[in-house]
């Protein structure tokens, strides 16, 4: 093979992987587009049917940034963020064994939507060292193909790769999904040890409390995990 040919050969494959990615990108970017729409519905909708009136037990949302946006649901507060990059899978991922992949590889190249959960509190009273937990993660394709990673108790409801196209009745019905989840999952004393000991400086900024890590356990595992 002549240096001509590798030239060709280089330029054709950086042209077409980045011509997907960008297609990819703004097919994420779409859909982050109107899960923002959507959040904000729901804030309006649900707000105007809530009967406790009271301002703390309420729907906020938020545009953080371009890519990031947030949820606050009384206590919890759920982070939508979007990646700018695009991503594959590794060899590993049970996505390789779909011949919907397999058939066309450019299929696994995707955009990724994450779902964090924090305590509102820890950004009100600025708690830096407070936990939050990534829920869930979407990750949509060229094809507007999508699937839902992380937040479930037994098994995913969203992981048909092959047949999955977003739309907004599906992705509303995520959304809700999440937020019953973080709603449900309570806020847990943290073990006697790991708090049995304050400095002086936290005692003297009378900041004991908000020094202290919180963070809600969450009754899910992502696929990584080992324990079953």
């Amino acid at each position: 093979m002549t240096e001509q040919d590798n030239k060709e050969k280089i330029l054709t494959a950086l042209e077409m992987k980045s011509l997907v990615k960008q297609k990819v990108y703004d097919q994420t970017f779409q859909v982050f587009n109107l899960l923002k729409e959507l959040l904000q519905e729901i804030v309006d909708e649900y707000n105007a049917e809530i009967q406790v009136k009271d301002p703390r037990v309420s729907f906020e949302y938020k545009e953080r940034s371009q890519f990031e946006v947030e949820l606050k649901v009384a206590g919890d507060l759920l982070i939508f963020s979007m990646h700018s990059n695009i991503f594959e899978f590794d060899r590993n991922h049970s996505v390789w064994k779909l011949n919907y992949v397999k058939d066309n590889p450019i299929y696994s190249f995707c955009g990724i939507i994450n779902v964090y959960n924090f305590l509102a509190d820890s950004f009100k009273y600025n708690r830096l060292e407070d936990l939050g937990y990534l829920i869930s993660r979407l990750f949509v394709n060229i094809e507007n193909h999508f699937f839902v990673e992380g937040k479930r108790q037994q098994e995913y409801l969203y992981n048909n790769f092959p047949d999955l196209v977003i739309s907004k009745e599906k992705l509303k019905d995520i959304i809700l999904r999440i937020i019953i989840y973080a709603i449900d999952f309570d806020l847990l004393v943290p073990p006697y040890d790991n708090v049995k000991i304050a400095s002086v400086a936290q005692l003297n900024e009378k900041v004991e409390f908000h020094k202290m890590k919180t963070g809600k356990r969450l009754g899910f595992k992502f696929n990584s995990d080992d324990v079953s």
